[in-house]
């Protein structure tokens, strides 16, 4: 009797591969009987045992590989999560109080998303067999590391897919409204309560180090700047001023206490609630040194790219022609749908209908909070460019 996935004939390579997804178009044949969510054995169309992994029928990605070969599936997680502990606690000093624990399928554990701030933890759970896993995550995240608190926001459309609807809640100990975290000698105040995601865009903390190394004596414009995170790390490394522009008059609230809790002046470092897209298009020039543009993702779905493409040259264009010759621009997209190579040709576009020469001096650094698995390429979804505008 059938007690596993069984995959079609020469459908096995991608395991084989240690690639942690199985689609549906892949498989064989169910077990006769399984509950959605449930871990099972798969096997090659030659009963090969590949491994064990969560499934889904009513996803079209109905399986994600918790363990390889003969690996028990229960003792890998609880390994996995382990690891990815060590690999953080190594990367980062006790001085280091925010970064992501466990990044998906990064760490080996697809379907889970950990940040860390300070003595709390926030989760996000994307798939329904890490939601059936969620208490053993729980026990085991408890048991290995003196927590406060565990916060779960799953609020991402994909859950959408799973048959399961967002969730927001405290799993274990206390909330906390604000937490202070230190990055790199910059303090914030992250509110995972009521800030986008989980809080903080920790993935950008090499592109803020990137960034303050350019920033001493020049003046700073930060488009899209959520809680000021480009800004504090700009003038922490002695940029004139920089100012910061959101639509979001609650993160813009937060960016002026992390101004203040950072020791600088709200009043020379202006805070502009305003629409990013107006602003770029009806301010006459851009009086700045640098720029950043860091939005958040305009293509949520693969039906939004060309819509995207539109937006990120938008917006751009605008930037690269308003700015003064020798100035940096920081333009970012976080856009999974919208690959490396697509979004430099939107940036080749802008450049090019904004008549200016530019060259670009830098890319995207990878934080290494946020590890891509080299079996995993997906796991790539940030893009950013530095470039000189003359």
């Amino acid at each position: 009797m059938n007690t596993g996935v069984i995959l079609k004939k020469e459908k096995e390579k991608v395991l084989h591969q240690r690639h942690h997804w199985v689609f549906s178009g892949a498989i064989h044949s169910f077990p006769p009987s399984f509950t959605n969510g449930d871990i099972l054995p798969v096997f090659s169309f030659a009963k090969e045992l590949l491994g064990h992994g969560y499934f889904n029928q009513n996803s079209s990605l109905c399986g994600r590989m918790i363990s390889f070969g003969s690996e028990d599936p229960h003792e890998t997680l609880l390994q996995n999560i382990k690891n990815a502990i060590a690999l953080r606690k190594r990367l980062f000093s006790q001085n280091e109080t925010a970064y992501r624990l466990i990044n998906g399928e990064g760490d080996l554990i697809p379907g889970l998303i950990v940040d860390r701030y300070g003595d709390y933890l926030v989760i996000q759970i994307s798939t329904l067999g890490m939601e059936r896993l969620k208490p053993l995550i729980i026990s085991h995240l408890t048991t290995l590391l003196s927590l406060k608190g565990i916060y779960e926001k799953s609020l991402i459309h994909t859950r959408k897919e799973e048959g399961l609807e967002p969730f927001e809640g405290n799993l274990y100990g206390e909330t906390a409204d604000l937490v202070e975290i230190s990055e790199r000698g910059s303090k914030f105040l992250v509110s995972y309560l009521r800030g986008q995601k989980t809080g903080f865009f920790l993935d950008q903390r090499e592109m803020r180090s990137l960034i303050g190394e350019y920033s001493k004596g020049k003046r700073v414009l930060n488009c899209f700047s959520y809680t000021g995170g480009f800004s504090i790390a700009a003038l922490n490394h002695g940029a004139k001023y920089a100012h910061s522009i959101d639509i979001s008059k609650e993160a813009l609230e937060l960016a002026k206490s992390n101004l203040l809790l950072n020791k600088f002046d709200p009043e020379v470092n202006k805070i502009i609630t305003e629409d990013v897209t107006k602003f770029l298009r009806f301010t006459p020039s851009l009086d700045y040194d640098i720029v950043i543009l860091d939005p958040p993702a305009f293509a949520k779905k693969k039906q939004d790219v060309i819509q995207a493409c539109k937006g990120y040259k938008e917006i751009n264009r605008q930037a690269i022609q308003k700015m003064p010759p020798g100035s940096l621009l920081l333009t970012c997209s976080c856009s999974y749908h919208v690959d490396e190579e697509l979004f430099q040709k939107v940036i080749f576009q802008a450049a090019l209908d904004a008549k200016r020469s530019v060259k670009i001096i830098g890319k995207h650094r990878l934080s290494p909070d946020h590890p891509i698995n080299l079996y995993h390429p997906e796991g790539s979804y940030l893009k950013s460019l530095l470039l000189y505008i003359s």
